[in-house]
């Protein structure tokens, strides 16, 4: 009788130290053991691919996966590719990047967006424009991707360094062909000039530090709905609570969503993908692409 052989995640991350909220993750998905491997640069991941796949046979190699963290979506999506382009069938494994749980979380985001905006208004995402505080970050500029790909007008706002937003977003509209903008936020006029065209609105900024007041929310006459993922007192926007999701607000012609329901569905939502690498027979490539398409499932399985 041939012996199952333990399902092993190998964790690659950047970071000094592996996350224990993926380290639980994975233990909860199924993994038999997580193995993490840190401190790492770019150029050593396609070695430890490769120890992995080649140290076991091809039925042993489907009972292991990479699993990729670390803070930058684009090192991450490099250290993908890196580790992908060592594979070679049947010696392949699969591989979900999800750096600081940016790519599930933007993509439960973007996924609230997409269904309350047709829950409450019987709109589409495609054509809105989106505006969005905090794109410096990982989640913030992985919510602008997805949203662009989905056919939105991102404008990328900074309350800090626009040359150094701008530099960033000129290179993810040349890697996935897109035509986000970056508008100054630096200045509590500017800010206000963008809320007045935004239709909607995520703040993905800093936790616990108050960005639009209850009276620049009043003036942006456009917007039917927004996300603020900041579960730590203040939120961003003042009048939106972590437990918000979908309540109506403006007199009934927005709708908001708070930091628990952005969390509850990026938790089943990197769940599921972790789960999907333990029971799958071909290799499996996630990014925010299928982390997007599985958070969309799962709200419209309700």
């Amino acid at each position: 009788m041939q012996t199952i052989k333990p399902s092993i995640l190998h964790l690659l991350t950047t970071a000094k130290n592996a996350s224990p909220f993926d380290v639980n993750m994975a233990v909860d998905a199924g993994f038999d053991i997580v193995m993490p491997y840190t401190n790492l640069e770019l150029a050593e991941v396609a070695g430890l691919a490769q120890d992995a796949i080649f140290s076991r046979s091809p039925s042993g190699v489907k009972r292991e996966a990479l699993f990729i963290g670390g803070r930058d979506i684009d090192l991450a999506m490099a250290m993908m590719a890196a580790a992908k382009n060592t594979m070679f069938h049947p010696f392949a494994c699969s591989i979900f990047a999800d750096p600081s749980g940016a790519f599930t979380t933007a993509a439960a985001i973007v996924a609230k967006l997409e269904w309350h905006l047709k829950q409450q208004f019987d709109q589409a995402l495609a054509g809105k424009t989106l505006c969005i505080i905090g794109a410096n970050g990982p989640v913030g500029g992985c919510v602008a991707i997805i949203a662009a790909q989905l056919g939105m007008r991102v404008q990328l706002l900074t309350h800090k360094s626009v040359s150094t937003l701008t530099e960033k977003v000129a290179r993810w509209n040349s890697q996935y062909q897109l035509s986000m903008q970056v508008v100054d936020g630096t200045t509590e006029q500017a800010k206000e000039q963008a809320l007045e065209q935004a239709q909607l609105l995520v703040c993905a900024a800093a936790a616990g530090v108050r960005l639009i007041s209850q009276s620049q929310l009043q003036q942006a006459k456009n917007l039917t709905g927004l996300v603020d993922v900041n579960a730590v007192p203040p939120s961003a926007v003042d009048g939106v609570s972590s437990d918000m999701d979908g309540q109506l607000i403006l007199n009934g012609r927005a709708f908001a969503v708070g930091a628990l329901a952005v969390g509850q569905l990026k938790y089943q939502t990197q769940l599921q993908l972790l789960k999907q690498m333990t029971t799958a027979d071909q290799p499996l490539y996630l990014e925010f692409n299928a982390a997007f398409k599985l958070a969309h499932d799962i709200l419209h399985s309700h």
